[in-house]
């Protein structure tokens, strides 16, 4: 690749980036060629980007597939700029054995798109009720659970998974929500699941990562858990970010598009370096189903733009720092020898143009899903291409 914008978490230049099998050899200005392919991307103005790794999505495979599966999530995936993702467990089968995650892994793996690590349930069938499953597995055997889609209500069966993941190495992502109030306040709902989990973290030593944190009150406590050294991380979405319930006519998510104070406190939080990762919390429904008041949007087709127009072009953060919590950061979460634009890592690259504005269509994605409220909103970071192990799509 000659003549492109190179930018990843410590790289800023003009340059050239060779790529041999499915590894990155060479990144540098004027690099000589013999007997090699060459893109050259002179007068475009294009940036290469690391691509994206995502901690938080739904393929609805096994059992709802009808909303999406791992074909039309691959493909979607790479739409986006994606290249790996990390699958929450709320199938039909609900994923509470290892024989699940290694047949969704392999699935994705025979379609050759994109790695995929598929995260185990915390509780059996997310009952909130049996943790035999976990006791049962080999230290680093897997290296996220989760109840997505809903909190352990209860605080004692908490503290033990808290104690088993520890012991075990495992990071708990959490959906923070006590249901006692999901009905009459989501607000107080979020904010006392994120203080209790953060009370269990510092109790037992463990290892937490809040998953789409929304609201003022959630991210101050865990900013101040962190400067109290408890081992707590999160993320936020895209569309958190972007809008108020008010500009998306109160679009259901959950948890629900918050207030202009909310998203001013989690840019300072990804500004103070407090948010380690955007996440999509990609989640295909079909028309009905939203018809019917499911929640969530599909977002793997929409982030970069979202996030690059409200960040960067907003004048809040770098491109570079946008690229750590998109890519350098999530995929070390994930242990993955990708998300920055060196000798030795995966050509695991996106081609993107930063310059001019398009309009979003949700006809032109790839998923299955087509719910979100930002058809129609104009942005600035089109994908161009994704380059996944040295393959340009």
């Amino acid at each position: 690749l000659k003549n492109i914008h190179i930018v990843d978490d410590q790289r800023d230049l003009l340059g050239d980036v060779r790529i041999k099998d499915e590894l990155i050899t060479e990144v540098g200005a004027n690099l000589s060629t013999e007997n090699e392919e060459i893109i050259d991307f002179s007068g475009k103005n294009y940036y290469l980007l690391p691509a994206f790794t995502d901690l938080h999505v739904h393929f609805r495979d096994p059992g709802l597939t009808h909303k999406e599966d791992v074909n039309t999530g691959s493909h979607a995936a790479i739409h986006g700029g994606y290249t790996a993702v990390n699958l929450m467990p709320n199938t039909k089968p609900t994923c509470s054995s290892m024989e699940i995650v290694k047949d969704v892994e392999r699935r994705v793996e025979e379609i050759g798109l994109i790695y995929a690590n598929q995260t185990l349930s915390m509780t059996k069938n997310l009952e909130g009720k049996d943790i035999e499953h976990l006791k049962a597995l080999k230290k680093g055997e897997i290296l996220f659970v989760t109840d997505d889609g809903k909190g352990v209500q209860d605080d004692h069966l908490m503290e033990e998974i808290f104690n088993i993941c520890k012991e075990k190495d495992i990071t708990i992502m959490c959906h923070a929500e006590d249901s006692r109030y999901s009905a009459t306040d989501m607000r107080i709902a979020e904010n006392n699941m994120t203080f209790r989990d953060i009370k269990l973290c510092e109790k037992t030593n463990g290892n937490i990562h809040f998953c789409h944190v929304s609201t003022k009150e959630a991210i101050d406590a865990i900013a101040a858990a962190q400067a109290k050294g408890v081992r707590v991380s999160c993320e936020v979405t895209p569309h958190h970010l972007s809008a108020t319930g008010d500009e998306v006519n109160h679009y259901r998510v959950n948890p629900p598009f918050r207030e202009k104070e909310d998203i001013d406190a989690l840019v300072k939080a990804i500004q103070d370096g407090v948010v380690c990762a955007i996440a999509t919390d990609h989640a295909p429904h079909t028309a009905e189903d939203k018809r019917n008041g499911s929640p969530g949007m599909v977002g793997l087709e929409v982030a970069f733009p979202l996030c690059y127009t409200k960040l960067v072009k907003g004048g809040f953060i770098s491109l570079q720092k946008l690229v750590q919590l998109m890519s350098t950061n999530p995929s070390e979460m994930m242990k993955l020898n990708k998300g920055e634009i060196k000798p030795g890592k995966l050509a695991d690259l996106v081609i993107a143009d930063l310059d001019n504005p398009f309009i979003i269509n949700a006809e032109e994605f790839q998923s299955k899903g087509r719910n979100t409220p930002f058809n129609g909103r104009k942005v600035f970071g089109k994908i161009v291409h994704t380059i996944s192990r040295g393959r340009v799509y």
